[in-house]
């Protein structure tokens, strides 16, 4: 399906409108994600990264199953290793490099991409927020006001 150009404001950090139809499935789509992200107890790292994949929307295919649990575990060795829980409101923004430590309670408002490069190491609490939203409250008008955002970068070994 092609994207909206409202879609397209947002990601460009544009003044957009993030209460229509398709901005919200989309964030319902990541909050449901989220959810059974955070309420997977102990599970496989295989099926930890398979949760944080259906988050992030990334359709790459896992590897086959390794013989034992611990050869399983090393084919994810390189992939992102985030606790839950975690709260983000599209998930297709974020792009985690490989390597990276993102522990519990992180929070991501990804209105646009935020990206975190190889080997950082997050602590617990941390949050990101792409978005903003005007700071005049007649051009604000609560949820059927615009939004904008600005793309988050972080580097390698952060």
């Amino acid at each position: 399906m092609p994207m909206s150009e409202n879609k397209a404001r947002s990601l460009r950090g544009e003044l957009y409108y993030a209460f229509t139809p398709e901005l919200i499935a989309e964030r319902r789509r990541c909050q449901q994600a989220c959810e059974r992200y955070n309420t997977s107890g102990d599970v496989s790292r295989r099926k930890r990264v398979e949760m944080w994949r259906e988050i992030v929307g990334d359709e790459t295919p896992l590897p086959n199953p390794a013989p034992t649990e611990e050869e399983d575990e090393e084919l994810f060795a390189e992939d992102a290793w985030v606790e839950p829980p975690v709260h983000i409101d599209y998930g297709t923004n974020v792009e985690l490099g490989q390597n990276v430590f993102i522990n519990f309670n992180c929070t991501m408002l990804d209105t646009t991409k935020i990206t975190i490069g190889a080997r950082t190491l997050f602590g617990s609490n941390v949050s990101l927020f792409s978005g903003t939203h005007p700071l005049d409250p007649d051009v604000r008008n609560g949820t059927k006001g615009p939004e904008m955002g600005a793309e988050i970068h972080i580097g390698e070994d952060c």
